[in-house]
């Protein structure tokens, strides 16, 4: 089973994480830019975090043989902070960076006015840098979130299959199905999905366009549930073509259009990973 996480956070991840999930297939990962749990106060600690998401985390990836790309945004939830809103004029720096394949995540958090205008700002940007856009649909009030983000997109210009609407469930599923977008779902332990309800979506509304990720992160989630949700559909029926489409050869398809995704040579990266530093620091500690 060949996994790509289209959506995980291992900026919070141990180095144990990676070894782990190469051990269970995971080939590749896209690392989209959030909050990282308190608030930042300037945009300088964006561009540090930025740069690790475009420098460090793809060396400590490497190391295992997974592949690592980024997106990059200011979160809807920093979207209302004054501190952080000049974030929008650094990113054209990291939009034109080679490990970038999309812009994210956008969306909304509490839906409040500065939502809405870093939501569109950002679109645009995805439209200038001919990139997808990665949405994050809120935690509260869901539905209404989803119908919101939905109408942001169609006035945007940017075309709907250059959109993921994340974090989606078995309520907000119907609201995108027919819209062009893409659907995400994330897999958690206790809340978003788990395995056997992704198997009962995937049964009634089919494995195109479905994007499948863990969304770990700092808070209590597990790198191993895409292999997990894989596993449930084999249970379930599904075939190993249906399997590779949903956790391998959409996400391909959909980071894809960035024309920037690079899954060369996978193989035998996995089998004979780098050895080396990055800026002088390697993920080895102690010594012989």
């Amino acid at each position: 089973m060949r996994i790509f996480d289209p959506h995980i956070h291992m900026t919070s991840r141990t180095t144990d994480d990676y070894e782990r999930m190469a051990a269970a297939g995971v080939r590749a990962v896209v690392e989209p830019a959030f909050w990282l749990g308190q608030p930042r106060t300037s945009p300088a600690s964006f561009a540090d975090y930025f740069d690790s998401l475009v420098g460090w985390e793809p060396f400590r990836a490497g190391q295992f043989g997974i592949r690592h790309h980024a997106t990059v945004a200011l979160n809807p939830k920093e979207a209302n902070d004054p501190r952080c809103r000049p974030v929008l004029d650094l990113l054209p720096r990291y939009l034109d960076k080679d490990a970038v394949v999309a812009v994210g995540e956008i969306g909304y958090d509490s839906m409040t006015p500065e939502e809405d205008e870093a939501f569109a700002a950002q679109l645009a940007l995805a439209v200038a840098h001919d990139l997808p856009a990665l949405v994050h649909t809120p935690h509260r009030d869901k539905a209404r979130g989803v119908e919101r983000s939905l109408a942001v997109v169609a006035e945007s210009g940017v075309a709907p299959g250059r959109v993921v609407l994340d974090h989606l469930n078995e309520v907000t599923v119907g609201l995108v199905r027919d819209t062009g977008c893409w659907l995400g779902f994330s897999i958690y332990p206790d809340t978003k999905m788990s395995p056997p309800r992704m198997v009962e979506l995937l049964r009634a509304y089919g494995t195109e366009g479905v994007l499948v990720n863990s969304a770990a992160d700092w808070g209590r989630s597990d790198p191993l549930l895409t292999r997990a949700t894989g596993e449930a559909m084999l249970l379930a029926g599904f075939t190993d073509d249906d399997v590779d489409r949903v956790l391998w050869r959409n996400p391909v398809e959909f980071y894809g259009q960035s024309g920037r995704l690079d899954l060369t040579d996978l193989e035998h990266a996995a089998a004979d990973p780098p050895i080396g530093t990055w800026a002088g620091n390697s993920i080895l500690r102690g010594g012989s």
